[in-house]
């Protein structure tokens, strides 16, 4: 009866992968925000109080465009964002004309190793939504302290990391690469599931009703 209820544990945490995705699946409680990209991905969305990597082959390729449907959906539920160690100062008008509340959004500034302990403890201090971070040169070790400090806290944790790091395996949850030219998204690895065999195309922003 124990291991029943073990693995009934499991299947209910997302941790073991059934061999295909039930009919009437539940929806995520963390959707993207992109109907397409949804629809992809095992979970229906963003896999819960985990790190997804979006791996970049340069800064502002669209990351933020498909970040931002679930930061304005977490902001404006009184959830709190924060940015640790951004390359560039957030742009405050667009963050707001794209749906997120300014005043729950938190930038920290720090560099190295420093900027690791600041996400690792963002993560686990269960006061935050979403932590976005950008590391430089996270090893195995760091990304899965970040991973577990996303389960711990149960946040959603992004880590944007140069495109060459997908040579490299990573203990995330969700690992999905962001591409210029053409634009679109690979999904490198997903919890639950096997990835899409096809690139998805980026998202195109989004226009706020007035």
């Amino acid at each position: 009866m124990g291991a029943v209820v073990a693995l009934d544990s499991l299947l209910a945490s997302r941790r073991v992968w059934r061999g295909g995705q039930p009919a009437g699946r539940a929806p995520s409680r963390q959707p993207t925000g992109h109907a397409g990209l949804d629809a992809a991905l095992p979970d229906g969305g963003w896999p819960e109080h985990a790190l997804t990597e979006l791996l970049l082959p340069a800064d502002g390729v669209g990351e933020l465009r498909l970040l931002w449907p679930t930061l304005a959906r977490l902001s404006q539920a009184d959830g709190m964002v924060v940015l640790v160690a951004p390359p560039y100062l957030p742009f405050a008008p667009a963050w707001a004309e794209a749906g997120v509340r300014l005043q729950r959004l938190q930038v920290v500034r720090a560099e190295g190793r420093d900027a690791l302990w600041a996400a690792e403890q963002c993560l686990r201090s269960a006061a935050c939504s979403a932590v976005l971070c950008w590391p430089q040169e996270a090893d195995d070790r760091a990304l899965r302290r970040l991973q577990v400090a996303a389960e711990t806290g149960q946040c959603l944790g992004f880590a944007m990391r140069p495109l060459r790091a997908a040579a490299n395996p990573s203990p995330a949850a969700l690992r999905i690469a962001v591409e210029a030219d053409p634009a679109q998204l690979r999904v490198l690895k997903c919890r639950g599931g096997n990835p899409p065999p096809r690139p998805l195309p980026l998202p195109a922003p989004a226009r706020r009703v007035q």
